[in-house]
């Protein structure tokens, strides 16, 4: 797979809205080219929004999106798509189409909907595919048709699209959900290897706030459509910003395994072990 280049991804004063209804208001957030950034808060805070509206899903009331200093509405979608790709929270695949089929639409920003099929893709193509199901432990499903998999199967497989892109810039929307713990730090896990190995930018939204602060450089704590810190996980994850989020009181503790800051939530039940 080639390497990630470089690019500037900037929100400046965004605001967005749902059927006139203000959800965002005035956000200001540039991207780290070359990191990963999980955006994390309560439910119903903006962080999918805020996704979408990078994504180009959701075309700002006011203030824009620029990729390069160039407003992201202005760019052709197949440029786009070439340097940016999307996991949204419920994506949906045709009636019928197998799991390599799906896989190999990953390569459409390269070559275009009309090349897709097994005569028209290259053997470049051929390579990315097999390595995107390969690398998400798809490989022995790329026959199966994708509505006769499970949740979990269906999420890696639409991951391994996303890698299939090659882009520069990859945008998830909870890219853990329906996964068990082990297929969760295995989806994680990949993330960062990208990362690592190609300079991909990842920004993702995540409900985890240890495993966030785990896999991410860069964290985005949002509450009510602002954003209320944001930074490296060591100074941005503290009792206060939890407290401030998600109305959580909490002890802030070294991660065992990473050294990340690990939060462990205090509720009113206390129970000890074996006395």
């Amino acid at each position: 797979m080639r390497s990630a280049a470089a690019h500037t991804l900037v929100v400046d004063e965004v605001h967005l809205a749902y059927d006139g209804r203000a959800m965002i208001a005035g956000l200001s957030l540039a991207i780290p080219d070359g990191a990963i950034t999980a955006i994390i808060g309560p439910n119903a805070c903006g962080k999918s929004t805020l996704l979408k509206g990078v994504a180009r899903l959701l075309a700002p009331t006011a203030g824009h999106v620029t990729l390069d200093g160039r407003d992201i509405r202005s760019l052709p979608t197949r440029k786009l798509a070439a340097m940016m790709g999307l996991l949204p929270q419920q994506p949906v695949a045709p009636d019928g189409i197998t799991v390599g089929d799906l896989v190999a639409r990953g390569r459409y920003p390269h070559r275009g909907w009309f090349s897709l099929g097994a005569f028209g893709r290259s053997a470049s193509d051929d390579e990315v595919v097999d390595h995107a199901l390969t690398v998400t432990s798809t490989l022995e499903l790329a026959d199966r048709r994708v509505d006769e998999l499970s949740g979990g199967q269906r999420q890696r497989v639409w991951i391994a699209m996303a890698l299939a892109q090659e882009p520069d810039i990859l945008l998830l929307d909870e890219p853990t959900t329906f996964l068990d713990i082990s297929h969760q730090i295995e989806v994680l896990d990949l993330l960062h290897d990208l990362n690592t190995t190609r300079g991909t930018t990842i920004v993702m939204v995540l409900h985890d706030l240890n495993l966030a602060a785990r896999y991410a450089d860069h964290l985005v704590v949002m509450n009510a459509g602002a954003i209320v810190d944001s930074g490296p996980p060591h100074h941005v994850l503290t009792e206060a910003t939890v407290r401030t989020a998600f109305g959580l009181e909490s002890r802030i503790i070294p991660d065992p395994v990473s050294g990340s800051p690990m939060v462990v939530p205090i509720g009113r039940v206390r129970r000890g072990g074996p006395s």
